[in-house]
């Protein structure tokens, strides 16, 4: 686990994606890269199932727990506890445009409420040795993206925080589903790239439409750091050449060695009563555009869910793609 973070690329909290299953998979293929949990509410982390909620491998650091909420003191205590379990980071999420985190008047609604983020901010800086920091959105509906974006980084870096993860589009709460938000409303990244020049003294990572390592490398020259979210889950190979070429160590790997990193993952968390499907469903786009890959997706999505599946489905899906490679 790095003694200091390294922002330069994330994987993004994507609900129902990035489980606990998903990242111990995405850490077979990258070392580097800060991998996020999915969006969890301070209330449920204070009140819930916490072994459930807050669980992971330790294969996972650095990890980062992203918090849902705008009650300081429930935050401050959520935080508190991710520490207790080893949470490298804690992440105030103000940028979610769902239906169900506005109705709790929290995610992307904070926006327009940078004191009460940053009263937040403050509280749970003062809770925890760990960094707190925040992933937000450029404004919400039609408010002026730079007037919302400049005052809300200003006042919450006041509070402490120094750390934005900055989804650069803004969120559109009048009408527009969580999809049409991540497609409809446009991309500004040059409103992003103003605000890293107006305050270099900030750690400002990009995320909103990058799909591809070339365009990581572009953006890392002038941001901190890149998040990637569809894009990394929907084909995860990409993430096999992360370490190599944004963090110039070691070789890329491969899928196969990916997958025989985390057979041993599988079987541990089979033993312990977990459905293969659970953990095979985070694969499936592993060998997209190659040959084979239909193969692939179609024997872990028919053999997999059934009971009592077991490594045998993946060794055999791995056989099929290895058919399909041309030979030499």
């Amino acid at each position: 686990m790095p003694e200091k973070h390294d922002y330069r690329f994330s994987v993004a909290p994507m609900m129902d994606w990035t489980d606990r299953h998903c990242r111990a998979f995405h850490r077979t293929l990258t070392k580097r890269a800060l991998l996020w949990t999915e969006m969890v509410t301070a209330d449920a982390v204070v009140h819930g199932d916490r072994a459930r909620l807050l669980g992971f491998s330790p294969v996972e650091h650095p990890l980062v727990l992203q918090l849902g909420g705008s009650d300081p003191a429930k935050l401050a205590e959520a935080a508190r506890i991710a520490e207790g379990f080893g949470y490298d980071e804690v992440n105030l999420n103000c940028g979610c445009p769902s239906e169900r985190v506005q109705s709790g008047a929290f995610g992307a609604c904070l926006m327009v409420e940078p004191d009460l983020v940053a009263e937040c901010v403050a509280a749970m800086r003062a809770a925890v040795s760990i960094p707190v920091t925040v992933k937000n959105r450029i404004a919400i509906d039609d408010l002026p993206a730079r007037e919302t974006l400049f005052t809300f980084i200003g006042k919450v870096s006041a509070a402490g925080c120094s750390v934005f993860t900055v989804h650069a589009r803004a969120a559109w709460l009048k009408g527009l589903s969580p999809k049409e938000n991540r497609e409809v409303p446009p991309l500004d990244y040059g409103l992003v790239a103003a605000l890293k020049a107006a305050r270099p003294d900030l750690t400002i990572i990009l995320n909103g439409g990058i799909t591809a390592l070339d365009q990581c490398t572009e953006h890392l020259e002038t941001f901190d750091g890149v998040m990637l979210g569809r894009a990394a889950y929907q084909t995860p190979g990409l993430l096999g050449e992360v370490d190599a070429r944004l963090y110039g160590e070691g070789a890329a790997v491969s899928a196969p060695e990916a997958i025989q990193a985390y057979e041993p993952y599988i079987a541990a968390r089979l033993a312990e009563g977990a459905v293969l499907h659970s953990m095979t469903r985070h694969m499936l786009g592993l060998f997209a555009g190659q040959p084979g890959a239909r193969q692939w997706r179609r024997i872990l999505s028919e053999r997999a869910p059934r009971k009592g599946a077991g490594l045998e489905v993946v060794r055999a899906a791995l056989a099929a793609v290895e058919e399909n490679l041309p030979a030499g």
